[in-house]
């Protein structure tokens, strides 16, 4: 199975299906409650689109450049940009476009929610400590661990600094949305999971034994790929639900009084 053709199998397909589901629900004037609607989630995911690869590029070029994963050179154009082909670019964007179709998919069914919104900064500051704590461990096993530890411990490496800021900022506007989160992450984590395990399986790209942990999930996938994805949707879903709740937009004006936002 060629990279383009995976793409096109499983991530063009369905984002195609999800732009039909959002065309019948514009005109059947289904809209979010308690979030942004129209432009702005298309802004949202256009930046983190934008977000995915300015951040991702260095690291999965360290990746490939240091034998981490490395791709299978007949099933790819030969295209390559750095260290990496131009179809795990286009991953990048195909996979953050898919996780925010989906986000949108499900913040379009929720139940808005009834209770007043009480902020926390035990959540927001306890959840940033412990995500600190975490990085430091990682960022410790990453330059000193055993070299099985590498993959799992760069992700986090890498991860963690990203997902840091939007706890500090949010992580009581998460919980309060943690259904609608919980049901971005896992599902879009699962899926992309077991794809990923065909391409592994069919050789379109490798993850090198001496620099994984060895623990295979279904005696295929390597646990590092099940949280790579995790943490990327988690990226999305933490975004995409922090630019749009109305919680977050009462708070950024809050915290800054002279910047004001347009609701949709």
């Amino acid at each position: 199975m060629t990279y383009f053709g995976f793409l096109l199998r499983f991530l063009v397909v369905p984002i195609i299906i999800f732009l039909v589901i959002y065309l019948l629900d514009e005109k059947n004037k289904k809209h979010i409650s308690g979030f942004k609607n129209g432009r702005p989630v298309w802004i949202a995911i256009g930046i983190h689109i934008l977000l995915a690869l300015v951040y991702t590029t260095p690291w999965d070029n360290y990746l490939v450049a240091t034998g981490v994963w490395y791709y299978n050179p007949q099933l790819v154009t030969g295209i390559v940009l750095g260290y990496v082909p131009i179809e795990e670019y286009t991953f990048f964007i195909l996979e953050t476009l898919f996780a925010g179709l989906w986000w949108w998919f499900l913040a379009r069914r929720q139940n808005p929610k009834a209770e007043n919104f009480v902020p926390s900064k035990i959540i927001r500051f306890g959840s940033f400590a412990f995500l600190f704590v975490l990085w430091i461990i990682f960022t410790v096993l990453f330059f000193a661990g055993p070299p099985s530890l590498t993959y799992l411990s760069i992700i986090f490496f890498w991860a963690l600094p990203a997902i840091a800021p939007q706890l500090l900022f949010g992580a009581d506007i998460l919980w309060r949305h943690g259904k609608l989160v919980a049901l971005t992450i896992l599902p879009m984590a699962l899926y992309l999971s077991a794809v990923d395990s065909l391409a592994i399986t069919a050789s379109t790209w490798t993850i090198a034994v001496d620099q994984s942990t060895g623990i295979l999930l279904g005696g295929v996938l390597p646990i590092e790929e099940a949280i790579f994805f995790i943490v990327t949707v988690t990226l999305v879903a933490f975004g995409m639900t922090l630019f749009l709740a109305e919680e977050a937009q009462d708070r950024i004006q809050e915290w800054f009084p002279k910047f004001k936002t347009k609701s949709q």
